[in-house]
């Protein structure tokens, strides 16, 4: 009796995790399949580059002084198509938005560390490759470290930056400890392809309101920025690694921010709950000299919707 209870046991043992092994292949199979679809449903319209073995996806549009737009995580350029602040710029200059590698139609080598620095070197290699002396720098959260990155370690001339509800100082994030395990090698592919897929889109709208609460998530949002293609395997692995370096990137690069000595205009929602404006972007104007600093009443992370003309206007002086 006792034998056949052990035999009873390790066929129940082998049949659910049998059953858990298919149910995993089939939910990898599934995503890869919605991958595919979401980048057939939702193909490039901008221009590629190659850049030390980057594919870069990038729109360029306008004439006139060079304005660079670098996206947030989770996002794409395309938000700030949602946002009009590309058509807003592109009046009067020309206007790059690059998706920035693993997001959008850009690559993500395994080769090296994405780290906000390692993007800042190969934006600036990429618009060297396009032939540009110069460019003003426009930057919106973790895009914000990259921009700062590109103004401490110039490679080009940096004609100035423009930082819209940044992270600039180390503080204990719960979205990082949240994604930080589909950074991980081996672990992550595992995670990006079964679990993370199903998580994600139970979490989708709850992080999509976060973002631009206290105001209500535009349709231009969804329209520019499809859920199918922020929750494709391969942006979930930028997606974690940038939150992964997020932290570390701006510890070392708070030592040195009254380095920066070009114009620095700073934009926040007084409503954010993503980057705490007081401690995020008003500490940062307080250790640049020649920063100005400009707080949106009743906005949040996503300040760049609710004040796109005054936001585009502190650009245009810059650029011009």
């Amino acid at each position: 009796m006792r034998v056949t209870s052990k035999k009873n046991s390790t066929l129940l043992r082998n049949a659910l995790l049998g059953g858990a092994a298919a149910a995993s292949i089939g939910i990898a199979a599934w995503t890869a399949m919605r991958a595919r679809r979401a980048e057939r449903d939702f193909p490039p319209f901008g221009q590629f580059i190659d850049v030390d073995g980057v594919r870069l996806h990038y729109l360029d549009e306008g004439e006139g002084p060079i304005v660079v737009l670098l996206h947030g995580n989770l996002v794409t350029a395309q938000d700030y198509f949602a946002s009009g602040m590309f058509d807003r710029l592109t009046a009067r200059h020309r206007v790059i938005a690059f998706d920035r590698p693993g997001f959008g139609h850009s690559s993500r080598p395994r080769d090296r560390m994405w780290t906000p620095q390692a993007q800042a070197a190969l934006i600036q290699r990429a618009l060297q490759k396009l032939g540009l002396p110069d460019a003003l720098i426009v930057g919106h959260s973790l895009g914000c470290l990259v921009a700062t990155a590109m103004a401490l370690d110039p490679k080009m001339d940096i004609r100035g930056i423009t930082l819209i509800s940044g992270y600039f100082y180390p503080t204990p994030r719960a979205d990082v400890a949240i994604s930080a395990p589909a950074a991980i090698p081996v672990l992550g592919d595992v995670m990006r392809y079964t679990v993370s897929p199903i998580v994600g889109r139970m979490m989708y709208d709850r992080t999509i309101d976060a973002m631009f609460a206290p105001r209500a998530v535009p349709d231009s949002f969804h329209t520019y920025v499809p859920r199918e293609l922020v929750l494709r395997p391969s942006q979930m692995r930028a997606t974690a690694e940038d939150a992964a370096y997020m932290i570390p990137a701006a510890a070392w690069m708070s030592e040195r921010y009254g380095e920066i000595d070009v114009p620095v205009r700073i934009f926040a929602g007084s409503d954010d709950k993503i980057a705490d404006p007081e401690s995020q972007s008003g500490r940062l104007s307080k250790a640049i000299g020649q920063s100005v600093l400009s707080v949106v009443q009743g906005s949040g992370h996503m300040v760049h919707y609710d004040d796109v003309e005054r936001i585009g206007d502190a650009i245009e002086a810059m650029a011009l």
